[in-house]
C-alpha cells in the first residue's frame, strides 16, 4: 500500500466528512443570513420553471440508488432471491433514468446561469466550483451507469469493489485494495465525490437541509396571534 493510496482512500474520505460536519456546524453558527439557495427567479423564470425541478428530483433518485447500492451488500439482496443480474439490470435502467433527468436539468441550469448576464453575475467563485464536480460527477455517473452496465458485454459488479471499501470506512477500517482494484472511471469518481460533500457545507446547497416541515400542518390563512391585554394586542 503506497503513501498515495492512504491519501486517497484513508485520509480523504475521513477529511471529507469531518468538513461536512463541521463545515455545517460552523455555517449555522455564523452565517445563517446566507444560509439560502440564493435564489434567482426573479431574475430568469424561463429556463428555470423546467430545469430546477428536472434535477432535483433526478438528483434525488440518483443519490438514493447510490445509498441503496453502496449500504446494502450483494449478500443480502441475494439471501432473498434477488439474483445480481436482475438487480444491475434494474439498478441500471433506474439509475440512467435518474441520471438522464438529472444531466438534462443541470444543462438547462449552467445554460440558464452562463447566457443570462443578471444570474451569471450572481455567481460566486464557490458556486463555480460546486458546478464544476457536479459536471464531472454526472458525466461519469452516467458514464459508468451507460457504459459499465448496461451497454456492455461484461458488466462491472460494483458492489463488490467500491460498495466494499465505502462500506469499510464506516467501520473504521477502510479496505483500500477494494478501492484500488476497481476501474479508473469508478476511483475517480469516488475521489471526486468525496471532493464534493467537503465543499457542500460551504456552497448554497446547504438549502437542501432547511426543508419547511411546518408548512405541512400550516392553515391555509394565517391569523395573527391574539395575545394577552398585557401587551395591548388584539
Amino acid at each position: 500500500m503506497s503513501a498515495g493510496d492512504v491519501l486517497l482512500w484513508v485520509i480523504l474520505p475521513y477529511v471529507a466528512i469531518t468538513t461536512f460536519f463541521v463545515g455545517h456546524w460552523w455555517r449555522y453558527r455564523n452565517d445563517q443570513f446566507a444560509w439560502t439557495s440564493r435564489s434567482t427567479q426573479l431574475l430568469d423564470r424561463r429556463v428555470l420553471g423546467w430545469a430546477s425541478p428536472a434535477f432535483h428530483y433526478g438528483a434525488l433518485a440518483a443519490i438514493g440508488g447510490h445509498v441503496i447500492g453502496l449500504c446494502i451488500p450483494e449478500s443480502l439482496t441475494a439471501s432473498v432471491g434477488i439474483s445480481e443480474n436482475f438487480y444491475r439490470w434494474f439498478a441500471g435502467v433506474a439509475g440512467g433514468i435518474a441520471g438522464a433527468v438529472t444531466l438534462v436539468g443541470f444543462c438547462g441550469l449552467l445554460f440558464r446561469r452562463t447566457t443570462s448576464p443578471r444570474v451569471r453575475r450572481t455567481t460566486s467563485r464557490v458556486d463555480i466550483l460546486t458546478y464544476f464536480l457536479l459536471t464531472v460527477l454526472i458525466v461519469m455517473g452516467c458514464w459508468m451507469t451507460f457504459g459499465h452496465t448496461l451497454f456492455t458485454s461484461d458488466p462491472y459488479n460494483y458492489r463488490s469493489s467500491i460498495a466494499d471499501w465505502w462500506r469499510s470506512i464506516f467501520y473504521l477500517n477502510p479496505d483500500v485494495e477494494a478501492a484500488t482494484g476497481a476501474p479508473l472511471v469508478y476511483q475517480l469518481h469516488a475521489i471526486v465525490a468525496w471532493s464534493f460533500w467537503a465543499l457542500f457545507p460551504f456552497s448554497r446547497l446547504v438549502h437542501a437541509w432547511s426543508i419547511p416541515l411546518q408548512y405541512v400542518g400550516r392553515p391555509y390563512i394565517l391569523y395573527r396571534r391574539r395575545y394577552g391585554s398585557r401587551r395591548g394586542l388584539i
